[in-house]
């Protein structure tokens, strides 16, 4: 996706969020996640964890208005990646569209649940529910992916916006 004509007038670029989103990725790729925590080790469960780093992020961006462009295109970073993705998995033009457009749907669910469980204090539900899809593991695991996400979610409430953009993840 490009940028639009309006947003290069005014100096607009996606390319800032592409150290942040990097970051994200590299966080939901880190091994802790799927041996301790057992996400499965999966297409599904590799979309799953970044996800679900991805969402505290933009949970963090959420608070300060002035981060809506970086969060805008981080999103669009998101969807790019994943329609690379689901091309190199053979995915045809007519339904990566579709596929898209779910995966949306999906991330736009988690904001909500992780949020929900952030605020209730207990992540535990909205992970079985939307990371494990259904089928919650040992409580050790999910113990570990829950306070990892929840100690990401509140240092990042610590990180200023330029070092965010940068890409510094605590």
């Amino acid at each position: 996706m490009q940028v639009g004509w309006w947003g290069r007038l005014f100096g607009e670029t996606r390319e800032e969020a592409l150290p942040l989103y990097n970051a994200v990725v590299t966080r939901g790729r880190e091994e802790h996640w799927y041996l301790a925590g057992a996400v499965p080790d999966t297409v599904d469960g590799r979309f799953d964890m970044i996800a679900a780093v991805l969402a505290m992020v933009l949970l963090r961006l959420e608070t300060q208005p002035e981060a809506a462009r970086l969060s805008a295109h981080l999103t669009e970073r998101f969807v790019d990646d994943m329609d690379g993705q689901l091309r190199q998995m053979g995915i045809g033009d007519i339904t990566v569209g579709k596929h898209i457009g779910k995966m949306m749907s999906m991330l736009g669910g988690r904001l909500g649940a992780y949020r929900d469980g952030l605020t209730a204090g207990d992540l535990r539900p909205a992970l079985v529910r939307n990371l494990y899809r259904g089928a919650g593991p040992a409580p050790a695991a999910l113990d570990h992916v829950a306070g990892a996400l929840t100690a990401l979610h509140a240092a990042l409430g610590a990180v200023p916006l330029d070092r965010l953009t940068a890409g510094d993840l605590p």
